[in-house]
C-alpha cells in the first residue's frame, strides 16, 4: 500500500500545470534534440541549466530528465529516416531502421520505435517505484566508509565502460577529481590550485566546465565536418504497425526492455550497451539471423525499448543513492546541488514530492512522447533538412546569455570558453570527457567521506576493509578492473563500443 500512496503523491505532483508544462517542454526539446544529431542530451542539459534557476526543483528536474529520455526516443527518428543516429545509443537502429524505410516501411518503423520505447519506458518507470524505497533503506546502513567505496566502485564502472581506452578514461577521472579539488579547503582554509585567480576560491563552478566541455564542444567538433545529411523522400506510410508487425516484435521489445533495464543501472556507458546487447541476442535467437541488417522489425524493436529503459533505469542510483552512473546522471546531480537538494537516500525521506514527482512524471512524459513522436514526423523530417551552420550560432547566443545570468559575471564566459577548448582538445585525442565529468562531480563528496572515514577511524585506513559493505565494495572495483584490463576482454569491449 505504500507504493500506491506514495504514487498518489507523485502523481498529485507532477499533474499541476506548471509541471506537466515543464515535462512536455523537455520531452518537445528532448525529441528535437535526439532528432537533430550532433547536439546530444548531454550537451543541450549543460546548456539548459541557467534556465533552470527561477524554477522549484521538482519542476526543473521533471523538465531536464524529459529531456534525456525524450532525447533517446528522437534519436530513432533520425536513425530510421536519414541512417544517421541521433544518439549513441540509437546507432543499432540504423542497421535495420533504415533498411525498413527504405522498402517503403519507415511508418512500420517509426512506429514499432515508439510502441517498444512507450511500454519499455513504463515497465522501468515502475520498477524505479518499487525499488526505490528498498535501495534507499539499504542506503541508509551506509557510512562514510561505505559511501566511499561505493563511489569508488562507480569510478571504476565509469572507466571500465567508458569509450576508448581504459588508459584514458581513468587519466578524465583522476582529472574530473584534480578539478573538484580547486578552491578553499573548508577545514584548513588554504586555497589549492587557485594560480592566484580570486574567482578560484570557491571553486570551479558546474556550470561552466559542463558547458564549455560538452556543449560548446560538441559544436565546435560537429561545425568541423561537413554536413551530408540525405533525408528520406518516400513516403513515410501508415504509422501504426501491423498486428503481424506487433505479434513479431513484441518478444523483442520484452527482452530489450529486460536487458536495457538492467544495463542502464550500470555506471560508464552502460545505457549504451543496452541496444548493442539486445541487437545480438535478437540476431542469436532468430531463425534466420540472415534477416537483420536487412529490414528486420526484430532490430528496431528490441534496441529501442532497451534504450528507452535504460535511459530510465539510470535513475535509480541517482535518486537511491545519490550516484550518478552516466553523464546525464552527473549533470542531474549539479542541477540538484545547484538547488539546495542533496543527492541521495534523503531525497525520498526528506523530499518525498521531488522524489514522486519525478517518478510519477516519467510516466506522463513516456505517453507525451507518443503523442510527440507519431503525429509530429512531417515536422521532424522538416527540421532534418536546416543546415547546422544556421542552428548553432543561435544557440551559441542563448548559451553565452546563460552563462552570464548565472552570476552576471563575464568571467563565467572566460571559464566557459576556455573548458571549450580543453573539451574540444580532448575529444580530438580520443578521450571521452563523460569520466571527467563524474570524477568532477563526485570528486568534493569523495573527499568528505573519506575524512570523516578517517576521523572516525581515528587516522587508518583498515576501516575500509573491517566494515564488510565497503570491503565488498571494493572487492567488486577491483574484481572488474582486473576483468577488463585481461587482453581477451579487453579487445571484446573495444569491439562492442566501436561506432
Amino acid at each position: 500500500m505504500d507504493l500506491f500512496s506514495n504514487l498518489a503523491i507523485g502523481f498529485g505532483v507532477a499533474f499541476t500545470a506548471q509541471n506537466l508544462l515543464l515535462c512536455f517542454t523537455g520531452c518537445m526539446i528532448g525529441t528535437l534534440v535526439g532528432v537533430l544529431p550532433g547536439v546530444g542530451p548531454v550537451a543541450t542539459i549543460a546548456m539548459l541549466l541557467p534556465l533552470t534557476f527561477g524554477l522549484d526543483p521538482t519542476g526543473a528536474l521533471i523538465m531536464l530528465a524529459g529531456i534525456y529520455y525524450g532525447a533517446q526516443y528522437g534519436g530513432s527518428t533520425t536513425a530510421i529516416l536519414v541512417n544517421i543516429p541521433g544518439e549513441a545509443t540509437s546507432v543499432v537502429t540504423t542497421l535495420d531502421g533504415h533498411q525498413m524505410a527504405r522498402q517503403g516501411r519507415a511508418g512500420a518503423a517509426l512506429g514499432i520505435a515508439a510502441l517498444g520505447s512507450f511500454f519499455a519506458g513504463c515497465v522501468a518507470t515502475l520498477f524505479i517505484a518499487a525499488m526505490g524505497q528498498p535501495l534507499t533503506r539499504l542506503a541508509q546502513l551506509f557510512g562514510p566508509a561505505e559511501y566511499f567505496s561505493l563511489m569508488i566502485m562507480g569510478l571504476v564502472f565509469s572507466t571500465v565502460l567508458a569509450r576508448g581506452s581504459i588508459f584514458k578514461a581513468g587519466l578524465m577521472v583522476l582529472l574530473g577529481l584534480m578539478f573538484a579539488t580547486v578552491g578553499t579547503d573548508l577545514e584548513t582554509g588554504q586555497e589549492r590550485m587557485t594560480l592566484g585567480i580570486p574567482r578560484l576560491s570557491d571553486g570551479i563552478d558546474f556550470a561552466p566546465l559542463a558547458m564549455g566541455i560538452f556543449g560548446f564542444a560538441e559544436i565546435i567538433r560537429n561545425l568541423e565536418s561537413p554536413e551530408a545529411r540525405d533525408v528520406l523522400h518516400d513516403r513515410i506510410g501508415r504509422l501504426l504497425p501491423s498486428w503481424d508487425d506487433i505479434r513479431q516484435s513484441a518478444p523483442a521489445v520484452l527482452r530489450g526492455t529486460l536487458i536495457g533495464g538492467l544495463l542502464g543501472i550500470l555506471p560508464g556507458n552502460g545505457a549504451v550497451l543496452g541496444p548493442f546487447a539486445s541487437y545480438a541476442m535478437e540476431k542469436k535467437l532468430a531463425k534466420d539471423p540472415s534477416r537483420f541488417g536487412r529490414g528486420a522489425i526484430e532490430g528496431v524493436a528490441g534496441p529501442e525499448s532497451a534504450n528507452n529503459a535504460g535511459a530510465q533505469t539510470a535513475f535509480i542510483p541517482l535518486l537511491t543513492l545519490g550516484i550518478p552512473p552516466n553523464a546525464v546522471m552527473a549533470l542531474m546531480v549539479g542541477a540538484m546541488t545547484i538547488h539546495g537538494v542533496i543527492p541521495g537516500p534523503q531525497v525520498m525521506t526528506k523530499n518525498p514530492e521531488l522524489f514522486w514527482g519525478m517518478i510519477a512524471s516519467m510516466w506522463i512524459g513516456n505517453a507525451m512522447l507518443v503523442i510527440i513522436n507519431m503525429p509530429l514526423v512531417g515536422i521532424w523530417v522538416k527540421l532534418l533538412k536546416v543546415p547546422y551552420r544556421l542552428l548553432f550560432p543561435a544557440i551559441l547566443v542563448f548559451c553565452c546569455i546563460g552563462i552570464y545570468s548565472i552570476n552576471n559575471s563575464v568571467e563565467d564566459l572566460y571559464f566557459t570558453a576556455f573548458f571549450a577548448v580543453v573539451g574540444y582538445v580532448l575529444i580530438k585525442l580520443g578521450y571521452e570527457p563523460a569520466p571527467l565529468l563524474l570524477g568532477f562531480v563526485l570528486g568534493k563528496l569523495m573527499e568528505e567521506k573519506l575524512r570523516q572515514s578517517l576521523i572516525l577511524s581515528r587516522g587508518s585506513f583498515a576501516t575500509f576493509i573491517d566494515r564488510p559493505i565497503s570491503a565488498g565494495l571494493l572487492a567488486v572495483a577491483a574484481i572488474m578492473l582486473i576483468v577488463a584490463l585481461l587482453p581477451s576482454i579487453n579487445r571484446k569491449r573495444e569491439v562492442a563500443f566501436q561506432d
